[in-house]
């Protein structure tokens, strides 16, 4: 009979993993150590709880003592096409790859759960804990430890298989598994995703300043986005994909083990801004249901609209960027007032 971690493998790959990887449980001093240098700079941005939980964070044990081992997965979403082909249509608003199909924290955990049950069948004394991007646990260096990956000068996961498209959770288990040994840095002299980057936000090779970020400015920042960011963020309403989709590990990507549930939404794919313009909380709640966009509510989500639409260049928007200059909510509000002066001043031009 095949050992634990062969059967282990199998059924991951049933369950709609395209990656699997066992890492030995020890704290990594250097993880730490980074961790909190990252920290120490002020590189997270507003994300408290990365430092409000740093020691627990900061290794498996200090989260969990009895931790044996750790079972890092990947979940493929790699898109059939180019992410960045939108960049020439600033009419229309460019959407993430990872948010244009259903919510990868309903869909990954499902699978964590059914794995688990799984491996407790096969092992009824062993005890385990399972997480999906919500818990203190560092997804990517861990999964660096199990093999499936490294992290690349992007800080985000690559893989020889799957590029840089994979949403990653973790299964800690008090058994003592076989690990497999952390995969090698294959990064070699490239620098194309630090080359790529609108807004400039890796003051050096593996490491990002969040605050510079348009991922971070879109979805994690509250309030105005700084002045100094909005023009870089050109027709980008969530998250942005830059950096990951010109690695050049990416052509070998197989988008053949991307996981059903991540196809993408006809609506999703190219919506013009201005239909977007028009949402109200009803409306975005409807359109985004069972997407990770709805956790950023409405008023988040239109401020973004409203950038783009200020970078456009598309005077038919200024009816609808003036109706939204008197929003209730003082961040839509001064967004809007924001885009129609750079509409306005199209149209000036236009006109002389």
């Amino acid at each position: 009979m095949p050992g634990i971690e062969d059967r282990l493998r199998a059924k991951a790959t049933e369950l709609g993993f395209a990656a699997i990887g066992i890492a030995p449980a020890e704290d990594d001093p250097l993880r730490a150590e980074r961790l909190h240098r990252w920290l120490g700079e002020g590189y997270h941005g507003s994300m408290e709880w990365m430092a409000e939980r740093a020691g627990q964070r900061q290794g498996v044990r200090s989260l969990w003592p009895e931790a044996g081992s750790v079972i890092a997965l990947g979940m493929s979403y790699a898109p059939s096409g180019d992410p960045m082909a939108l960049g020439d249509h600033p009419d229309i608003g460019r959407i993430s790859v990872y948010a244009q199909g259903r919510d990868y924290h309903v869909t990954v955990k499902k699978a964590l759960k059914a794995l688990a049950r799984w491996l407790v069948e096969q092992e009824p004394d062993s005890e385990l804990k399972v997480f999906v991007d919500t818990a203190p646990v560092m997804e990517k260096p861990l999964g660096e430890a199990a093999g499936i990956g490294w992290q690349g000068k992007h800080t985000n996961l690559v893989s020889r298989e799957h590029g840089s498209w994979l949403f990653l959770g973790a299964i800690y288990t008090t058994l003592e598994l076989r690990p497999d040994g952390p995969h090698a840095d294959n990064c070699g002299s490239c620098r194309a995703c630090q080359d790529a980057c609108p807004t400039d936000a890796f003051p050096q090779p593996y490491v990002l300043d969040a605050r510079r970020c348009i991922s971070y400015l879109t979805i994690e920042h509250h309030g105005p986005i700084p002045h100094e960011f909005r023009k870089a963020m050109g027709n980008r309403i969530y998250g942005c994909d830059d950096c990951l989709a010109v690695c050049p590990w990416n052509k070998f990507a197989d988008t053949a083990a991307r996981h059903r549930a991540f196809l993408p939404r006809a609506e999703l794919t190219a919506p013009p801004l201005a239909d977007l313009l028009q949402l109200d909380d009803a409306g975005f709640r409807q359109l985004f249901s069972g997407s990770p966009i709805k956790r950023i509510g409405r008023d988040r989500f239109v401020r973004n609209c409203l950038i783009a639409a200020g970078n456009s260049g598309d005077e038919s928007l200024l009816d609808q960027v003036e109706a939204l200059s008197g929003d209730p909510d003082d961040t839509v509000a001064e967004a809007a007032r924001w885009a129609r002066a750079e509409l306005a001043g199209v149209e000036a031009t236009a006109a002389t």
